[in-house]
C-alpha cells in the first residue's frame, strides 16, 4: 500500500486526536494534559520515550530495521533496530504542542472548552500529524534505514521551548547528533487549500524585544514648563524609531519595528513621572540585527538627553533567523512531489521570507534541515481573505491531517535511505 493511502486510512484517528487537543488547549511550557494525550497515542508503537525535566516535552526515538543483518532464525540482528557501530542515520521530526491566550470565536463543534485559550496557530494539527507520522513509521519500521527522533515541543508561542529541549538533549536523543531535521507548520490563510510552501535560506525573521522607560518629573497638566514631561518624549521616540528604519536601513534588507504597548499616567491633567513602551523588532539578516541593537539605544538616549530626561532601554535578543538548508529544502520539495503531485501544483516557493519568527530556528541553527508550510484553509474558502493564524476566527481544515502525517513519514524514510546509501 502507498504511504499516502496508509495515512488516509488513519484520517478518522487523526481527526479524533486533533479535536481532543483542540478542545483542551494549554499554554506555555507546562502542558500536562497535552503530554498525557501524546503519550497515550504513542503507547504500543515500540518507541524509546522520555519526557522533559523543565518542560512537559515528549521525545520519542523510533529505531528502523531496514538494512540490518539477519540472525540465523531470520530475525533482525538487533531487536532494537540500532546498528552495531552506532552510526545509523538519524532524522529529527518536530511538532509544537502549545496554544495561545485567545478566546475562540470560530463556532466549531469542537471549539476550545478552556476560557481564554485556543489552538489559534494550528499546533493541534502539528501534534496530530506527527503522531500519525510516528504510527506510519512504526508500521514501516522494516523500510526505515535509520533512526527517527520525534520532538513534541511545548512553549513555541513566546516561551522558547525549543531552546529548552535542545538544552535537555533532544538533538542527540538517538545516541548521536541528528543528520537532518524537518518541521511542518499549517496556515489558515496565505495559500490555497492543501498547498505546501517552502523557501531555501532565510525563511522567517529574527525577533527581538524592546522595553523602554522614559523618566521625567511629574507635575500639573496646566504647567508643563514646571515639569519634565515623559509622555511627549516617549511619543517622539515612537515616531523617531519609524524614521530611523527608513533613513538608516536599506529598504531591500527590511526591518520592522512595531510598538505594541504604550503606557503613562493616571489622569488627563497630571503629568506622570514615567512613560513606558514596548516594541517588537523583526530583521532578516544578522547584519541588520546587530545594527539594530546598537542604533536603537543610541537614538533613544539621544532624544532623552536632548530634552533633559533619562531613559532606560532594554534590548532583548529573542529568536534568531529561521534559515533552511538549501539541499534539505530541495529534498523536502522532492518528497512533496513524490507523494502528492508530480506536476507541482501542490507546492510553491515563498517569494520572500515571512515576518513571523519560530523557535525551530534553534534546531536549524545546529542541524541542517527545512521548515515546510501547509495551507489548512478549508476548501472553497478564499485564502486571501480568510482569518490568519492567531486570530480568534482562525479555522484549520482536518482534511490536511493525513497529508501532513504522510509527509513526516516520507521525509524520514527517504532521508534515512539517502544517508544510508552514501
Amino acid at each position: 500500500m502507498e504511504l499516502i493511502d496508509e495515512a488516509r486510512g488513519l484520517q478518522e484517528t487523526l481527526t479524533e486526536w486533533r479535536h481532543a487537543l483542540h478542545q483542551e488547549p494549554e499554554i506555555g511550557l507546562d502542558l500536562p494534559r497535552t503530554q498525557e494525550k501524546v503519550l497515550e497515542a504513542l503507547d504500543g508503537l515500540g518507541l524509546e520515550i522520555s519526557t522533559g525535566t523543565d518542560t512537559t516535552s515528549v521525545t520519542a526515538v523510533l529505531r528502523g530495521t531496514a538494512g540490518l543483518g539477519k540472525t540465523s532464525d531470520g530475525g533482525a540482528a538487533n531487536d532494537g533496530g540500532a546498528a552495531d557501530d552506532g552510526q545509523r542515520p538519524v532524522v529529527l521530526l518536530r511538532a509544537d504542542m502549545d496554544a495561545l491566550p485567545v478566546q475562540e470565536r470560530t463556532g466549531a463543534s469542537f471549539s476550545s472548552r478552556v476560557d481564554g485559550a485556543m489552538h489559534a496557530c494550528g499546533h493541534d494539527l502539528h501534534t496530530s500529524m506527527l503522531l500519525g507520522g510516528a504510527t506510519l513509521l512504526a508500521d514501516n519500521r522494516h523500510r526505515l534505514a535509520g533512526d527517527v527522533v520525534l520532538m513534541f515541543q511545548p512553549g513555541e508561542e513566546g516561551y522558547d521551548g525549543a531552546s529548552v529541549m535542545v538544552r535537555e538533549g533532544v538533538l542527540d536523543a538517538a545516541g548521536r547528533r541528528a543528520d537532518a531535521a524537518f518541521g511542518l507548520h499549517v496556515f489558515s490563510s496565505m495559500a490555497p487549500h492543501g498547498q505546501f510552501v517552502t523557501r531555501p535560506g532565510v525563511m522567517m525573521s529574527a525577533s527581538d524585544g524592546l522595553f523602554v522607560t522614559v523618566r521625567g518629573a511629574g507635575g500639573h497638566g496646566s504647567a508643563p514648563h514646571a515639569a519634565k514631561d515623559p509622555v511627549t518624549v516617549a511619543a517622539e521616540m515612537v515616531l523617531a524609531l519609524q524614521t530611523m528604519v527608513t533613513r538608516q536601513f536599506d529598504m531591500f534588507d527590511p526591518t520592522v519595528v512595531t510598538v505594541g504597548r504604550l503606557a503613562a499616567g493616571t489622569k488627563r491633567n497630571v503629568i506622570p513621572d514615567t512613560a513606558e513602551f514596548d516594541a517588537t523588532i523583526r530583521t532578516f539578516s544578522e547584519a541588520n540585527r546587530d545594527r539594530m541593537q546598537a542604533a536603537i539605544p543610541r537614538l533613544l538616549e539621544g532624544i532623552a538627553h536632548a530634552h533633559g530626561l533619562e531613559v532606560d532601554v532594554r534590548y532583548a535578543a529573542e529568536y534568531p533567523l529561521t534559515i533552511t538548508d538549501q539541499a534539505e529544502t530541495e529534498f523536502a520539495e522532492s518528497a512533496i512531489s513524490e507523494l502528492f503531485d508530480p506536476v507541482g501544483a501542490r507546492h510553491a516557493r515563498l517569494p520572500q521570507p515571512l515576518s513571523g519568527s519560530e523557535d525551530f530556528s534553534r534546531v536549524l541553527a545546529r542541524v541542517p534541515g527545512s521548515f515546510i508550510g501547509l495551507s489548512a484553509v478549508p476548501a472553497g474558502v478564499d485564502h486571501a481573505t480568510s482569518a490568519f493564524n492567531h486570530s480568534p476566527f482562525a479555522t484549520f481544515d482536518d482534511a490536511v491531517l493525513a497529508d501532513g502525517a504522510a509527509l513526516y513519514a516520507q521525509l524520514a524514510l527517504a532521508k534515512t535511505a539517502e544517508l544510508a546509501a552514501r
